[in-house]
């Protein structure tokens, strides 16, 4: 520890310490503008001038280290005249336009000019403006503004790792830009909007829509992964306006996705705000919830339990699957399934499916596997962690799948999963930098878990996680990486076939033969059903109009995850509160409280009348849902069975075919799907892909 005195006071701070944290440990205010926490240091703006016993001028606290014995002064004439100066100085440039400036109440420049900057200014020459920059579909530029702090482009830099931005010329001709002229091509480009302490960087859909004072902000979870990020969520009215990131160390920092923060406008797109009912002309038509109900009850009274199927889809909060769950059994269903991707995955324990290492133990991995794994699309703010990981370490990265740009060095193993028996078989490079590693990781995606092989995939892992001492008491290195919100809590909850049940691919294949007649569909709107019998029947609650309510007899509308408060568990076990921010359109309702009304409809009344009742049976069920805001990892039991790998290239799924294939980064989920900004950021990356082919 080291030992300084900051204003009379003396302060121990750790060694490696700079003077602007040391005057931070002390409770003083140190204002600055290059300066921020999680990026390296530049040392640009000089706002943070401290006065330093012995010096001969004020130093820039943020690059100074804290010595031993150091005497630091943060609120003498002299550090407050060059606090002005420095002041006066950034204010020359800068346009006087705060009335109409999106980032007017959250300023950083306006917040400091009003401590510590003066009234007026000596400078009458004509002030610099600097072009406009096109940043893509997200990022609004007024470059006029910029104060050339350069975090925008250390972000850029270090933590998505696009070295796309940089300032080019010197002196009063410098400008931050993108090189090439061309959209940010990272999936966490939203986040230099964050960054930026004026209003040089915006939010480009968010433009002139409102100002911070009106919003109204609400503490949740992320849904559009599975990694569970806490964000906060601006509402104006009944509109959410906003998307924003909350610090949480152990799961996602102070970041956030672009998809997360910008899908919000899919939200009141293709709303389901009404019950409807198929007619006898084959189409859809409005419906009153006594009317539905009543013909659901007739449905279900006809049809057999063993011809009665459920399934849940991505977006379920726990309550609703716990009620639907609930429901099916009252029935005496068997036929249940949360893995809409056809995953095997569920009967190996809650160590099975898990991500065990947690998310923070990216942070200190030394080797890591992935296996069907692309993390910069399916866990994007993850996959940063993991590149800090490797900038500040010799961490080594391995993948089996196509080829992928993960922004950090990887040793790429090809696509054959046959690769798989032969290092669990014969050993190689790769279990042999695992076996040596103190920390290792094998991280399986969702693509390595829907095939008709992956019981031999994860019998091959298990046999490579036994080799390398993957599972230890101190060190849990097994991992799935979940690409849906709903999953875990899913999996925790045993929302799986019954005995003699059916799972996701069977239930579709019943439904096209005729063996499924009813078929309850939580939101599952990735599964194609197209061909089934035309006499089954199809029962969907969802929020959005996408396409399990096309293919639908019955569609009863629910809410979407900004319209309820909801239980969701990320990848590592976590379970986490989500709260309303907003209320349902029209006669919208939250899932559970329709299968909840339903239930007394069918004479199969479930045994909660509210959600707290609700949460209390959920937790007396499953106790692991008591447990908040707390990984739950565990260890694996056996993982899979023998059995010959498909030759099928590893990122194909060889499944039932029931799951739609189309899908890409920004467009996952109905509401993404509705959103016309991810739309814009698809057309967005496909320019810049073509563009990169034609260099």
């Amino acid at each position: 520890m080291i030992t300084l005195t900051v204003d009379g006071t003396e302060v121990e701070v750790e060694e490696g310490s700079t003077v602007l944290q040391a005057c931070e440990a002390a409770g003083k205010e140190v204002p600055r503008f290059c300066y921020h926490e999680r990026l390296s240091i530049a040392g640009n703006c000089r706002m943070c001038l401290v006065e330093m016993e012995r010096a001969p001028k004020p130093v820039a606290s943020c690059a100074m280290p804290a010595g031993n014995g150091m005497v630091i002064k943060t609120d003498t004439p002299l550090v407050k005249k060059a606090r002005e100066g420095v002041m006066e100085f950034m204010l020359i440039n800068h346009p006087l336009d705060c009335p109409i400036c999106d980032q007017g109440g959250e300023c950083d420049l306006q917040d400091q000019a009003m401590g510590y900057g003066v009234a007026d200014s000596r400078y009458q020459e004509e002030k610099r403006a600097v072009e406009n920059k096109n940043m893509g579909p997200l990022i609004s530029t007024i470059m006029t503004r910029c104060i050339h702090c350069t975090r925008c482009v250390r972000f850029a830099t270090e933590v998505a790792g696009v070295p796309e931005l940089g300032a080019i010329g010197r002196g009063e001709s410098m400008e931050i830009t993108t090189y090439l002229e061309k959209s940010m091509a990272s999936e966490l480009s939203g986040n230099v909007v964050d960054l930026c302490p004026v209003g040089a960087l915006t939010s480009l859909p968010y433009a002139y829509k409102a100002r911070s004072w009106e919003l109204t902000h609400t503490s949740s979870i992320d849904v559009m992964d599975a990694m569970g990020s806490h964000i906060r969520v601006d509402t104006r009215g009944n509109e959410v306006m906003r998307v924003l990131p909350r610090i949480n160390d152990d799961i996602n920092e102070e970041w956030i996705s672009d998809k997360t923060r910008h899908h919000i406008d899919g939200l009141m797109r293709q709303r389901i705000d009404r019950p409807y009912m198929r007619g006898s002309n084959g189409r859809l038509a409005e419906t009153s919830w006594d009317d539905v109900f009543a013909a659901i009850a007739k449905v279900v009274k006809k049809t057999k339990p063993q011809d009665t199927a459920a399934l849940a889809g991505d977006l379920a909060d726990a309550e609703s699957m716990f009620a639907l769950k609930n429901l099916m059994e009252n029935l005496g269903v068997p036929h249940m399934d949360c893995r809409q991707d056809g995953a095997i995955i569920g009967q190996q324990g809650q160590g099975g499916y898990l991500f065990n290492s947690t998310i923070a133990g990216c942070d200190d991995a030394d080797v890591i596997f992935l296996i069907g794994a692309n993390p910069r699309h399916e866990a994007a703010v993850m996959n940063a962690r993991i590149r800090q990981n490797w900038l500040h370490s010799n961490l080594k990265v391995f993948r089996l799948g196509a080829a992928v740009d993960l922004t950090y060095p990887v040793t790429e193993l090809g696509d054959d999963v046959s690769v798989l028996d032969e290092l669990a078989n014969k050993g190689g490079a790769v279990v042999t930098a695992l076996k040596r590693a103190k920390r290792p990781m094998i991280i399986l995606g969702a693509s390595a878990c829907n095939r008709k092989d992956s019981a031999g995939i994860l019998a091959a892992i298990s046999a490579i996680a036994k080799t390398v001492d993957l599972v230890t008491p101190e060190w849990n290195g097994f991992n799935i990486l979940h690409t849906a919100a709903a999953r875990v809590a899913g999996l925790m909850m045993e929302f799986l076939p019954a005995k003699g049940g059916k799972s996701t691919a069977d239930i579709c294949s019943g439904l096209e033969n005729g063996a499924i007649k009813l078929l309850f569909n939580l939101g599952a709107d990735e599964l194609d059903l197209s061909q089934r019998d035309s006499k089954s029947t199809i029962i969907y609650i969802g929020s959005h109009g996408d396409r399990g309510a096309s293919q639908a007899d019955i569609v009863l509308p629910g809410a979407a995850w900004s319209e309820k408060d909801g239980i969701y568990v990320n990848m590592e076990g976590r379970v986490q509160h989500g709260q309303r921010a907003s209320f349902p359109p029209g006669d919208a309702r939250e899932d559970w409280a329709i299968l909840r009304a339903l239930s007394a409809v069918l004479g199969k009344t479930l045994a909660f009348d509210d959600q707290a009742s609700l949460r209390d049976a959920l937790s007396a069920a499953y106790p692991a849902f008591a447990v908040v805001d707390q990984p739950q990892p565990a260890r694996p039991n056996k993982l899979g069975r023998k059995q010959a790998i498909s030759n099928v290239p590893l990122d194909v799924a060889i499944g039932s075919g029931a799951v739609t294939a189309d899908r890409n980064f920004y467009m996952t989920c109905p509401i993404s799907r509705a959103s016309v900004t991810m739309a814009e950021c698809v057309k967005a990356s496909d320019q810049n892909d073509e563009a990169k082919a034609a260099e």
